[in-house]
């Protein structure tokens, strides 16, 4: 099973082009948020635990603010873990110097990103709806969760092979973000794609090659 942890929408919808470019290779279980969730990293963590699968092995795939949660799953190791990817993520706020807005986040307009700046022209309808089933409330709460983020310990205790995808024209993630992971896990694969920071949705299938690589090397470790 291929278990994919979704970005701040939280909908998981933005993951259908990489979906229908894994042809069904794997059975692919995609975590939901709710929608008007104003929680934080340990609760959203708490959803994403429960649709771990206990009978089968596993890769887990945290994508862009499901990084954390993703690591920390990952730490634990429950079930039957073989692998973790990371994609367009961090283990860290990526943006250190934005800390000290975070007491301006509750007049963020959060609902107003460039949807053409992120994606192409193909996903900017389905971004659109992904935005609108999650409130403002929990986006800006969940941006707040970004800022004070670390888990960096966490990321240290994994075991589990680490491939990280990296988008080479990411102005949201930074490369250090990515650089710092393998700083703290050596042995992590990186995989550089030239997109924006939605690399699942603008480079599907070279994704999707790369990821089932890695799922077919650690299906069976």
């Amino acid at each position: 099973m291929l278990l994919l942890l979704p970005g701040m929408d939280g909908t998981g919808e933005l993951f259908a082009p990489f979906v229908a470019a894994l042809d069904g290779e794997f059975d692919v279980r995609i975590v939901t948020y709710p929608g008007e969730h104003c929680g934080g990293y340990t609760e959203l963590e708490a959803i994403a635990r429960a649709a771990v699968p206990l009978d089968r092995p596993y890769v887990l795939l945290g994508e862009s603010f499901s990084g954390p949660i993703a690591i920390a799953i990952a730490a634990a190791a429950p079930g039957q873990l073989r692998g973790l990817i990371l994609c367009s993520t961090f283990a860290r706020n990526p943006r250190p110097a934005l800390a000290a807005l975070k007491p301006l986040i509750s007049f963020a307009p959060v609902k107003a990103l460039p949807a053409g700046m992120l994606v192409g022209p193909a996903m900017r309808a389905a971004f659109k709806r992904s935005l609108r089933q999650v409130t403002a409330s929990a986006l800006r709460a969940r941006l707040r969760n970004v800022l004070a983020v670390d888990a960096c310990d966490l990321l240290k205790a994994c075991e589990a092979p680490i491939l990280y995808l990296q988008a080479k024209r990411d102005w949201l993630v930074p490369r250090a973000a990515g650089n710092l992971i393998a700083q703290i896990k050596p042995a992590t694969k990186v995989e550089v794609f030239d997109t924006s920071h939605f690399l699942l949705q603008m480079a599907p299938h070279q994704a999707a090659r790369e990821v089932a690589a890695f799922v077919r090397l650690n299906a069976l470790r």
